[in-house]
């Protein structure tokens, strides 16, 4: 459902989730749904956040009229209907994007730490620099 394949659920995109689920929501509704699971408040659900709504429909965290909770439940998979193979398919289409994220906090410390070594390479010529420049101004 992530059309912008920007790694999250939008808006627009919660509200064609929904409507192909059956239960299409008002706006204000799809507002609510994404604020009652938004832990970082920038109005779109991180894949962390929308594992959430089943995290908190197992607990029973849901209210009854939630669209969230009809999420939940439109989007479990059942084993004796999908079979292992559609269940193995779900759930390794999930642990993919867990990897994909963790790919992408791999590249990204990898950057800093390239960062920081350029800087102390930099803070060392800049050391040399001025011992040798030392040397000629005695």
């Amino acid at each position: 459902y992530d059309s912008g394949k920007d790694g999250y659920i939008d808006l627009m995109e919660l509200k064609l989730m929904m409507e192909k689920l059956g239960a299409p929501q008002t706006h204000l509704g799809l507002k609510n749904m994404i604020r009652e699971v938004d832990e970082d408040f920038d109005g779109k659900l991180s894949f962390r956040e929308f594992l959430l709504i089943f995290h908190k429909a197992a607990a029973g965290e849901l209210e009854e009229d939630s669209g969230l909770l009809t999420l939940a439940k439109l989007s479990e998979i059942d084993v004796s209907i999908e079979g292992v193979k559609g269940a193995k398919n779900f759930f390794e289409a999930k642990a993919q994007a867990l990897s994909s994220a963790s790919k992408f906090e791999a590249e990204i410390k990898a950057e800093q730490d390239e960062r920081k070594r350029e800087e102390e390479e930099r803070k060392h010529r800049r050391a040399a620099f001025r011992e040798l420049k030392s040397a000629f101004t005695q």
